[in-house]
């Protein structure tokens, strides 16, 4: 064998030896070099892979151990087909003349909330708040930057999409799983920071977004680990982490305990996992079976003991403490499609209840046919015998009622909430433009007309009620100057008494106004809003955004606090904008707000996010 052929066949056993050993070199250097899967990595796909309702999360809140497991419950509605009955206006009776008008006014809203989103960005990003006088931040619920994510859906809305990406960049760093406050308040994280994050994904399709919403999602969830799964309001979530015992509180707000349907029923929607509908839904069970049993059945009281499930409090109002309760109930049959008939029945229980018991008719120099929501207090007299006595005290928070009936009354088709909407708007109007700032304190207590129908104006009666009211007794003192008193004070006729002359930056008049032109297309509302706006900006500009009011009862400068909540930007001048325009940007047949002005996408809707 000469030589060559000698070489050929070296090569050629070569070649076969690393074909036989090959696949064991590579079987060997692959195990080496890859670490083990963990078991969260083996049983999901990685995020990118995962369709948009299918989010995966590894947070301290989702690891956690449930120490109560709930008991399934009514299962998550999955059907969409089932039409509801049209809630907005249809797009073509709105006047195109009118709604070109708008536009300048549109257009000076979001300049007032650019101008406050500015500085919030300068001054305080991304911690909670900032304070307008002392142009400081300030966190105030949990610093995870409160402001930030309140306004995300807004920053959409108003076409701002590049401080929206800034924004949302700045939202995935935040981390959900401690947070320097000692205790965290679940009502107001879950409506404005999981409301906040939901509306924004809703409206972008941005899926880092729905990863936090499901981080907070996951936290709130652990404030249900309790052995009637009734959440914790005032929760200690560093206790949770450390798998501590924990249980309801005795006593919390309506409010604060019946507002998460909303939002934990979005969550399941958008992510598939029934877990979050069902402990909300677990709660509303619970206030549907209390309704009938309360002091004031159809009502529930303005305070709760959820770790003895008693709701036996005496005192009912439409007001502050209670209203994101009621105005989400029948958000909530919206949102589930009509399928949870639950809803409807609480609706209509509350609304008659309210309707004869609640509101009244003020004594007015106009003699307008106007209604206010007051407070009802419920007492047993000495034979045994129950009483409710009507205090016609009118809180800045229960104008969100008239909103509350000009919907209900389009869903449910009941015409006479419309009529009931229009009164309790214009009550709350007229509230509004008799104070000398053109803005409605907190508080103020007027005299309630005997009959709702006919109230011709008495002006000794009113004079003789300041009389009472000044001197705190049943009979006027008679040695009052009444005419000083009065003009001492700024009384409008009709107000016997300004209890908290306070503004705060609210949004619910504003809001209801924008769901009765929404609803019924009164175009009186749109210069009306205009002036509310208006004056509220002449009365809270200061040099680093809008600050409240003190007193709006002097009819001088104002004198302001230090105060700047972010509902200011997320729902007061967000529902400004939407009054001025046109009414296919955020229809409420595609979108139900929750109490945060936050606008969560219908199931069913055929509607692209908004671009």
């Amino acid at each position: 064998m000469n030589r060559f052929r000698r070489q050929a066949l070296g090569c050629l056993l070569v070649a076969c030896l690393f074909i036989i050993i090959s696949p064991r070199l590579r079987s060997s250097d692959t195990t080496n070099s890859l670490p083990t899967p963990s078991p969260i990595a083996q049983e999901a796909p990685a995020v990118d892979d995962l369709p948009p309702n299918d989010p995966i999360s590894d947070s301290l809140w989702r690891r956690l151990p449930v120490r109560y497991p709930a008991v399934p419950g009514q299962p998550l509605p999955t059907e969409t087909s089932r039409k509801l009955p049209r809630i907005q206006l249809a797009t073509s009776k709105f006047s195109r003349l009118t709604l070109w008008y708008q536009s300048e006014r549109q257009a000076a809203v979001k300049d007032a909330f650019q101008r406050c989103w500015d500085s919030y960005k300068s001054i305080a990003w991304p911690t909670d708040e900032l304070a307008p006088l002392s142009g400081l931040p300030r966190n105030v619920l949990g610093a995870w930057g409160t402001t930030l994510i309140d306004n995300l859906d807004t920053l959409w809305i108003m076409d701002m999409k590049e401080d929206f990406e800034k924004a949302v960049a700045a939202v995935s760093e935040i981390n959900f799983e401690d947070t320097p406050s000692p205790e965290i308040n679940t009502h107001e994280v879950n409506v404005r920071i999981l409301g906040g994050l939901l509306s924004a994904y809703d409206l972008s399709a941005d899926k880092q977004l729905l990863n936090k919403a499901v981080d907070v999602g996951d936290m709130l969830y652990a404030a249900f680990d309790t052995p009637n799964r009734m959440p914790i309001i005032h929760w200690d979530l560093h206790k949770a982490a450390r798998q501590e015992e924990q249980q309801a509180e005795e006593v919390v707000s309506a409010s604060e305990l019946g507002s998460f349907v909303l939002e934990f029923t979005r969550l399941s929607q958008i992510t598939g996992d029934p877990k979050y509908f069902d402990a909300a839904q677990h709660v509303m069970t619970k206030f549907d079976q209390l309704q009938g049993q309360t002091k004031l059945s159809g009502m529930w009281p303005v305070i709760l003991n959820p770790r003895a499930e008693v709701f036996s409090g005496d005192v009912y109002t439409m007001g502050a403490e209670v209203d994101s309760l009621y105005k989400d109930i029948p958000r909530a049959y919206a949102l589930l499609s009509g399928q949870v008939p639950i809803y409807r029945k609480m609706y209509e229980r509350t609304t008659r209840t309210a309707a004869s018991h609640s509101f009244f008719r003020p004594l007015n120099a106009e003699n307008k046919g106007i209604l206010l929501p007051g407070s009802v207090r419920v007492s047993i007299t000495q034979n045994g015998k129950q009483r409710t006595t009507l205090q016609a005290q009118a809180h800045y928070r229960g104008c969100f009622a008239g909103g509350m009936f000009a919907m209900g009354g389009q869903l449910f088709n009941i015409p006479i909430h419309r009529q009931i909407a229009d009164n309790l708007v214009d009550g709350c109007i007229w509230a509004q433009k008799t104070m000398p700032m053109g803005i409605m304190p907190e508080v103020f207590e007027t005299i309630p007309c005997e009959s709702q129908r006919s109230c011709p104006w008495n002006e000794w009666l009113w004079k003789q009620e300041v009389r009472k009211k000044a001197s705190n007794q049943q009979n006027a003192d008679l040695t009052l100057n009444i005419d000083a008193f009065i003009k001492d004070h700024n009384l409008p006729k009709g107000i016997i008494a300004v209890t908290d002359t306070r503004y705060n930056l609210r949004p619910e008049m504003i809001e209801s106004m924008f769901i009765l032109y929404r609803t019924t297309g009164r175009e009186d509302l749109l210069d009306i809003a205009w002036e509310m706006f208006e004056n509220i900006q002449n009365a809270t500009h200061v040099p680093n955004g809008n600050a409240a009011i003190v007193d709006v009862t002097v009819d001088a400068a104002p004198i302001h606090s230090d105060s700047m909540e972010s509902h200011w930007m997320s729902q007061t001048l967000k529902y400004f904008y939407l009054m001025f325009s046109a009414p296919d940007l955020i229809s409420m047949d595609e979108y139900v707000f929750n109490s945060g002005g936050h606008p969560f996408k219908m199931p069913g809707s055929t509607k692209e996010p908004v671009r």
